[in-house]
């Protein structure tokens, strides 16, 4: 275990400082757009990883977790929209919108399990989408435009697009770091042992239920910072945001990266935004390509890209 540990904090490393060293690399080398894309992947990496929290390690399949991200940029685009541009209580604000929508969606939704849980958390992100939807004061279906970024103590740096960037994996270190600290606490080891046998578990004195409620709160907020940090890379809110299909999406990189690594989560949406870009390249209809694409590595590559850095066991 500790074997597995330490070579995830390893490629864990290696991946951050190659995020590092490529917005230098591709102003060198004339492809600064690189950075902008590259800002995108991140975010969608923390919004993996948080899914990455109950899924991979709680085995939770929850269909509904794009309506946290979007819950998160909501609260950043109608903050704006009101004239909070501070960073330092949008963000917060943000995370803690999602946590609540969270606690409350998931006091309802633990109550059941396999396809049910999956149904309700889908009906609740479905709901969540449609409420947005309805939002006319600010936008409604055509969602709603931010006129400029978050501020950081009143100063407009996140505009520049280096020291957005360098935030933003600021962010995902932290996220990172603290979902492994969780996964490798005695929390982690009885959510992954609620994940094995639940009745055992509950047996020895161990709640199952609010312990997954925790990791169903913490995992919703990640993905409310996530969402925050969308909504100033895009300078705009959708209700696409919280669609089943981007929910879908999160899955697919989880599993595409390997479920029950965090860093694993991180190669999935890299990979995931990597091929839709190369396939989209090719033809609109790039799903067709990448749908038997991503069955062949279920049947044949369980673990995902993640097989390729470890063995058979889990790790951080």
């Amino acid at each position: 275990m500790s074997e597995n540990l330490t070579r995830g904090w390893v490629i864990a490393a290696v991946l951050l400082l190659a995020f590092a060293a490529l917005p230098p690399l591709a102003e060198a080398t004339g492809h600064s757009y690189l950075t902008v894309v590259a800002s995108r992947v991140m975010i969608y990496a923390i919004a993996a990883l948080s899914l990455d929290l109950i899924l991979g390690y709680g085995a939770m399949v929850s269909f509904g977790h794009a309506a946290f991200i979007g819950i998160g940029a909501y609260a950043v685009g109608i903050s704006a929209e009101h004239g909070l541009w501070e960073g330092t209580l949008t963000f917060p604000l943000a995370m803690a919108a999602a946590g609540l929508f969270a606690l409350v969606t998931g006091a309802i939704s633990l109550r059941t399990r396999g396809v049910y849980f999956i149904m309700i958390t889908l009906a609740f992100g479905q709901m969540a989408y449609y409420t947005a939807s309805s939002l006319s004061a600010y936008g409604g279906d055509d969602g709603l435009t931010i006129w400029g970024r978050s501020e950081l103590f009143a100063s407009p740096l996140l505009e520049n697009e280096w020291s957005f960037y360098f935030f933003v994996l600021a962010c995902l270190s932290l996220c990172w770091w603290f979902a492994s600290r969780v996964v490798g606490s005695r929390f982690g080891r009885v959510i992954a042992g609620v994940r094995e046998n639940r009745a055992r578990m509950a047996a020895i004195g161990f709640d199952p239920y609010r312990h997954q409620l925790v990791a169903y709160v913490i995992s919703g907020m990640i993905a409310g910072l996530a969402g925050a940090l969308l909504a100033n890379h895009s300078e705009f809110v959708s209700p696409a945001y919280m669609s089943w299909q981007r929910s879908g999406d999160l899955i697919i990189m989880v599993v595409l990266g390997g479920m029950g690594t965090l860093y694993g989560a991180v190669l999935g949406a890299v990979a995931y935004l990597a091929l839709e870009d190369v396939l989209a390249g090719f033809t609109e209809h790039w799903r067709v390509i990448f749908g038997p694409l991503l069955i062949l590595i279920v049947l044949y590559a369980r673990g995902g890209i993640a097989r390729a850095f470890r063995g058979e066991g889990r790790d951080g």
